[in-house]
């Protein structure tokens, strides 16, 4: 069987999809192909993810229907909108909000190769900027029963007019009330995937905040500093053996404009047990706040 990076799909281009057309392809990746589409009841451009028939097994059209689900009944500012999910004689697909930006992924990557040292990472106000509203949208998830599982900086696109960050990728995400979705090795990202998820342990919300605690490390050092490695699994069996002692360095050791109260809020965050960690993303969000408010503006 082809997998979907090997398929060609430009005979999709001009199809009709529900209610919109397909215009181009967007981006490519392990749960689908999505196109930029213009959609014509609202004449509005909108994109659109599908996954061909050919590729599909009972999981992964599970994990496919739980993206479109999952992020269907959310409704917040930084969390992608759904529109319709449905199926075609060669695919199933689902719509939802063209999201007009580049991920925070590509980003942090162009930090990383700034001539200037200095501007290697992000300004520590921008990066507790970002990283408050997407807890704020996780927090909400949560509430609503829904873990994400695959938190990542790939995964957060930031709006180009705007500058907002929003959740996308559904994909692997547990419906908390719900069944788990068995027979798939989809888990998640191991740099940004908690202990408890490797070993497939119960997973809930505190596997999304070590996530976010492992991209906020990101954002204000650029480089993580994990012992060194050559494969994702050596990254894994060292995730499970060094515990609490992953990390080689703190925050505050490769950014100067970063105090020590910041190292204790991540390092909190990146608990190895779960019962360590922030019991819920507004609570960690509300210590970022508080480090803003008390140290950051202190410094103005």
């Amino acid at each position: 069987m082809a997998s979907i990076k090997e398929l060609n799909l430009d005979h999709l281009i001009g199809r009709e999809v529900g209610t919109a057309t397909l215009l181009k392809e967007l981006a490519r990746g392990g749960m689908g192909v999505v196109y930029v589409a213009y959609q014509r009841t609202l004449k509005r451009q909108i994109a659109v993810k599908i996954l061909p028939k050919s590729l599909l097994t009972p999981a992964v059209a599970e994990l496919f229907r739980q993206e479109a689900e999952s992020a269907a009944i959310l409704s917040h500012p930084n969390i992608v909108q759904i529109y319709e999910v449905g199926k075609s004689e060669d695919f199933l697909f689902f719509t939802m909000q063209l999201v007009k930006g580049r991920a925070l992924s590509q980003f942090i990557e162009m930090a990383r190769k700034n001539v200037l040292p200095s501007r290697r990472v992000f300004p520590v106000k921008l990066a507790i900027k970002i990283v408050t509203s997407i807890l704020d949208a996780l927090d909400y998830a949560h509430h609503e029963g829904i873990v994400h599982r695959d938190i990542k900086p790939a995964n957060i696109l930031m709006e180009g007019h705007t500058n907002r960050p929003i959740i996308t990728d559904f994909g692997i995400a547990k419906v908390v009330r719900g069944p788990e979705i068995q027979g798939t090795k989809i888990l998640g990202t191991p740099v940004y995937m908690a202990p408890e998820q490797i070993v497939g342990k119960g997973v809930d919300a505190r596997a999304d905040i070590y996530a976010v605690g492992v991209m906020l490390f990101e954002l204000l050092a650029s480089n993580l500093p994990f012992p060194r490695f050559s494969t994702a699994r050596d990254l894994v069996k060292m995730k499970l053996t060094l515990k609490d002692r992953l990390f080689r360095e703190k925050p505050s050791d490769l950014n100067p404009l970063v105090g020590e109260e910041m190292d204790e809020i991540v390092f909190k965050a990146l608990a190895y047990d779960p019962e360590e960690r922030y019991p819920t993303c507004r609570e960690f969000l509300e210590s970022l706040r508080s480090y803003d408010n008390r140290v950051l503006s202190s410094t103005l």
